[in-house]
């Protein structure tokens, strides 16, 4: 019998509910045979908006999707196919799939170890005039340098888009992710503090943008209307055939589109997430904290992030970074813990370096080292509300016994 089956401790990296109110609006849906989006995807997306200090959201089918359909925004705005977008090395690989997606170029710029997010200071050294926009990461739910970014946007004229995808919660001096730029991307995958199944949204500084965003989610389409009266259950649109020419204007393609939308049963879900969020943050948070304000004890041999006075980090995760001078290796960690029962994922990779996908792009090896450093040596894991401080505590007790008998 292996050490896992062994162990009966189990700290899964993320949990679901489905709350009473979603299940309630679940039924109430089916019942109505009306799933496609419409009544309830309009209520995620206020409630979202207002939940976190944004004028407007508009929701979509994932957080890539979500990654995407900001980035295509450019678009109106003057870009062209095969213009630049600033990166951070290290992401989870949509950060960089998006932007190809959307037909853009990335240009990776190297992180800061102690932060895991972009450093600022290499970021104008990465411009070209090709460059159109900056897309940070605030990995692991810790905000980036949102100030200077912004500063650097603004000297040169390029649009700043959050990758807020782990970032629920996370505040920069008093304000939230997602608010801090032009557009804010989130995810709303299952281990996500806010979740809807699958999903994800962008919240919106301006009705233009909103706008944009809903034509891109349904293939370009020149309905953009907050409210369709045609998903309402009406039988008439008063504006369907009012252009020019009367033709229909839900066969008018203003823009190349997407199939990005999302449906009513996980606007439901993700209603219901809602509802609890405050009693989800908390629980999260505190789990976060309680390990991160300990941490110091496996110093040097691993190592995390800190939050500082001006931010609140997200409680996506706890990332764990091994130092390699210590001898000890990833790999040995992480059977260590899942042979306890604690569920891990690497800390991503370099995408332009460590990801094969990107080869094609023609960086080397050797050009972001704080990102690759990462990409060999970090993990991360769970901190949901189903866990308790004593789970935290059972972490770092396997963590101190990795420690002993490695050292």
């Amino acid at each position: 019998m292996s050490n896992t089956e062994k162990n009966e401790k189990r700290i899964t990296f993320g949990t679901i509910h489905i709350p009473d109110l979603s299940k309630q609006l679940i039924a109430e849906t089916l019942a109505a045979t009306r799933i496609s989006s419409g009544k309830l995807v309009r209520r995620f997306e206020s409630s979202f908006a207002r939940l976190i200090g944004a004028p407007t959201a508009v929701a979509v089918s994932s957080g890539t999707d979500a990654d995407i359909l900001a980035l295509a925004v450019l678009y109106d705005y003057g870009a062209k196919r095969g213009d630049e977008v600033i990166v951070p090395a290290l992401s989870f690989v949509a950060t960089g799939n998006a932007v190809l997606h959307a037909g853009f170029t990335p240009v990776f710029v190297d992180i800061d170890r102690k932060t895991l997010n972009i450093d600022v200071g290499q970021i104008e050294a990465a411009l070209s005039p090709r460059t159109r926009a900056i897309m940070p990461v605030h990995l692991m739910g810790k905000p980036a340098d949102m100030d200077a970014i912004n500063a650097i946007a603004e000297h040169y004229g390029l649009m700043v888009i959050e990758d807020a995808a782990e970032a629920h919660g996370a505040k920069y001096k008093g304000r939230d992710a997602g608010t801090l730029a032009q557009l804010g991307a989130f995810s709303l995958y299952i281990a996500h503090i806010i979740t809807t199944g699958e999903g994800g949204i962008v919240s919106v500084q301006n009705e233009k943008d909103a706008e944009i965003l809903r034509s891109l989610r349904s293939h370009g389409r020149a309905c953009k209307c907050k409210v369709c009266t045609l998903n309402a259950a009406s039988k008439y649109c008063a504006k369907r055939f009012d252009s020019k020419d009367g033709e229909d204007i839900r066969f008018t393609f203003e823009r190349v589109g997407y199939s990005s939308k999302m449906n009513e049963l996980e606007a439901a879900i993700g209603l219901g997430n809602l509802e609890n969020y405050d009693e989800i943050l908390e629980k999260r948070h505190d789990n976060l904290m309680h390990v991160l304000d300990r941490f110091d004890r496996f110093s040097p041999y691993l190592s995390t992030i800190s939050e500082a006075s001006h931010e609140t980090i997200g409680p996506h995760a706890i990332p764990i970074i091994v130092e390699a001078s210590t001898g000890i290796t990833r790999a040995a960690l992480t059977v260590h813990l899942e042979a306890h029962g604690i569920e891990t994922r690497t800390l991503f990779a370099s995408m332009p370096t460590q990801c094969p996908g990107f080869a094609y792009l023609g960086y080397r090896e050797g050009q972001f080292p704080n990102a690759e450093y990462m990409g060999r040596n970090g993990l991360h894991i769970g901190v949901h509300q189903d866990l308790t401080l004593e789970d935290m505590d059972y972490v770092m007790e396997t963590l101190a016994a990795f420690l002993d008998r490695a050292s």
